[in-house]
């Protein structure tokens, strides 16, 4: 079961359902704005450095005026070429102040990734399989203290 606070109230959600969906969305926007600060002003690209895990690359795609474009990626490098991976596209909702992952690459290599990632039969299942692979990602930057500059 998921938490979501409301004010003082605190309310169980259920996993998989879209109140859950929603409160993943804000785990996610808190978990990014530990890492990278105000994503209002976000330069075009950013690399993170960790003592203890790969480089993460963030490039901007896109900004309006309530909205952030972003792709997330380790890149790898097998057989001599380099590869995104997992490459997920992230929205930022500023105005709402939740981060959804839009889409990934077909099947991540990364071995962090291997485990969480299987094709989804339904929308909303696609959404969440997405969205706890951000989260977990997004934990395991935290876990090896990523600093982007």
């Amino acid at each position: 079961m998921l938490l979501e606070t409301i004010g003082q109230r605190v309310r169980l959600v259920r996993p998989r359902s879209f109140a859950g969906l929603m409160t993943l969305y804000e785990g996610n926007h808190a978990r990014l704005r530990q890492l990278l600060g105000n994503l209002w002003h976000l330069p075009a690209v950013l690399v993170s450095t960790s003592a203890t895990d790969l480089s993460i690359h963030l490039a901007l795609h896109g900004r309006s005026r309530y909205t952030t474009t972003l792709c997330m990626t380790y890149w790898l490098t097998s057989d001599g070429i380099s590869r995104p991976d997992p490459d997920l596209l992230l929205r930022v909702y500023h105005d709402a102040r939740l981060v959804e992952a839009v889409s990934c690459c077909e099947q991540p290599r990364h071995g962090v990734f291997k485990g969480l990632w299987m094709p989804a039969a339904a929308e909303l299942e696609r959404r969440w399989l997405l969205n706890i692979l951000l989260s977990k990602w997004l934990e395991h930057c935290l876990d090896h203290r990523h600093v982007f500059v």
